[in-house]
């Protein structure tokens, strides 16, 4: 059922479109507004920003970021199955309460083998298991351990490692305060978890229990893991993807297709749901209402909103496919607004766009060019030998160059030479290197918060339960002379 009637003053609207008209603040501080809203039911993003599944977005290192400044992470599809999954479990495995399975070698390593695991691996310490395979505690291997001459590396981790009976262990039902009183009384770094037979079930240290205390806001998983989310398609070896995905802890699909209201859409919800369903899976992308109805009525729980609103995308300029993004946004949420959410993908040029967005009927913004170019995406800066100013590679996934990149990665999509036939509807450009993420996620949370304030609340859920219904109570339209003296600087 249609939750209002789109209002024909939205019609061919978008952001620079409207200012806000500012309320009474009752916010006694900006700094401690929140701005907490949903993912997908059950699941809350501290900072509603979603990093986009673009090859120059999104991997390991910025899903990691996003996660802990309190967003998500959105691991691109364009690169093989292993690969994909392999990500996946380093952003599960960074930063955790309790880690499931953790890696161990067995009693008959050396002590070089010991010290390339942890390169590898990037840790600082192993748990040993009685033989190959056995997963039964013998003992604990740190680097402070490990001598540091070459010459014992053909030593046995026996001879260096903390026997089983001098070690402190827990139950894998330990609750974390418990866990952190008894590391701190043991003075220990690592707490095994096992059970009466000393089978390893999992593994706490210090520095994830710090972690916790020093990041309350980050996005965590029921474990205390990061949140992390996987693009995968809905034709060719999307099963097996997903298959894999779970199997690396994955949270999250999101279903990428570019034209969200179609049949193949549809065949590929009903497999993904079929075989996941206990899965959260956001699909996309749409720009109306119908096509926002379809999506719930098949049974997603979030859809992706934006054809066309995006800086690497020339669907608009190439096919004259789309709505411009606010109308869409509004559309979509008079349609579905409170059964599914809403991620509004495209179209931010500047921070209070994504106000704008929220305050609509988003419940989360998805970014490409905004995080774009900082250290976390992916991709080499670019140095220009004649200004030396710096640069980083920035492209839809449909431009030429992440297609032939996507044909070399993966198998099993569809037909090479049927990708190679469709006109590009992407682009690749170079945007300036911005460093760390991290600061514009900082400045962004900034500028929310004094929005939430300007609105006259004193958390972002407040202040969409009384903006959202009917913004244009709250929305000033504006001329092309308001435009320029808006924004114009």
């Amino acid at each position: 059922m249609n939750r209002c009637t789109l209002n024909p003053a939205w019609i061919g609207k978008t952001f620079d479109d409207f200012l806000f008209r500012p309320q009474e603040g009752i916010a006694t501080s900006r700094s401690k507004i929140s701005l907490t809203s949903s993912l997908v039911a059950g699941v809350n993003l501290e900072l509603p920003i979603i990093s986009s599944n673009m090859d120059s977005v999104t991997n390991g290192s910025m899903a990691e970021t996003m996660a802990l400044e309190g967003g998500l992470g959105v691991i691109h599809r364009g690169q093989s199955i292993q690969k994909q999954a392999d990500i996946v479990k380093q952003v599960k495995r960074s930063h955790s309460a309790i880690i499931d399975n953790p890696l161990c070698l067995p009693l008959c390593a050396t002590i070089g083998e010991a010290r390339t695991f942890c390169k590898k691996h990037n840790i600082n310490g192993i748990l040993v298991e009685t033989e190959p395979g056995s997963n039964i505690l013998a003992g604990v291997l740190t680097r402070r351990d490990m001598p540091w001459q070459d010459a014992f590396d053909n030593s046995s981790v026996k001879d260096f490692m903390t026997p089983f009976l001098k070690l402190k262990t827990a139950p894998y039902d330990i609750g974390i305060d418990d866990a952190d009183r008894l590391m701190f009384e043991g003075r220990i770094e690592r707490l095994p978890l096992i059970n009466d037979k000393r089978n390893i079930q999992g593994l706490i240290t210090r520095k994830d229990l710090r972690f916790l205390r020093e990041r309350p806001y980050a996005s965590k998983d029921s474990k205390g893991r990061l949140l992390a989310a996987a693009a995968i398609g809905c034709t060719g070896d999307y099963l097996e993807r997903a298959d894999e995905l779970l199997s690396s802890g994955v949270d999250c699909f999101f279903l990428d297709i570019a034209h969200g209201h179609s049949k193949v859409l549809q065949q590929g919800v009903e497999q993904i749901k079929k075989y996941f369903p206990d899965t959260p899976l956001i699909s996309g992308n749409v720009a109306t209402g119908e096509a926002a109805q379809f999506m719930a009525q098949l049974g997603v729980d979030g859809v992706k909103v934006g054809v066309g609103p995006g800086r690497g995308c020339r669907t608009r300029l190439e096919t004259a496919a789309g709505v411009p993004q606010l109308q869409a946004i509004r559309e979509v949420w008079c349609a579905v607004g409170g059964q599914i959410t809403i991620i509004a993908d495209g179209g931010i040029q500047v921070d209070k766009d994504i106000f704008l967005a929220l305050a609509c009927g988003a419940d989360s913004v998805m970014l490409g060019s905004a995080l774009s170019g900082t250290d976390e995406a992916p991709g080499k800066v670019i140095v220009d030998p004649a200004t030396h100013t710096k640069k980083k590679i920035y492209r839809g996934m449909t431009s030429p160059e992440a297609v032939l990149q996507s044909l070399y990665e993966t198998s099993g999509n569809e037909s090479e030479q049927e990708i190679l036939d469709t006109p590009a509807e992407g682009q690749e450009i170079q945007v300036p290197y911005k460093g760390s993420v991290t600061d514009i996620l900082h400045r962004i949370r900034g500028h929310l918060r004094s929005s939430v304030s300007y609105a006259g609340s004193h958390t972002l859920e407040h202040a969409r339960e009384k903006i959202t219904p009917d913004p244009l109570k709250f929305l000033v339209p504006l001329s092309l002379a308001s435009q320029k003296e808006s924004f114009d600087r």
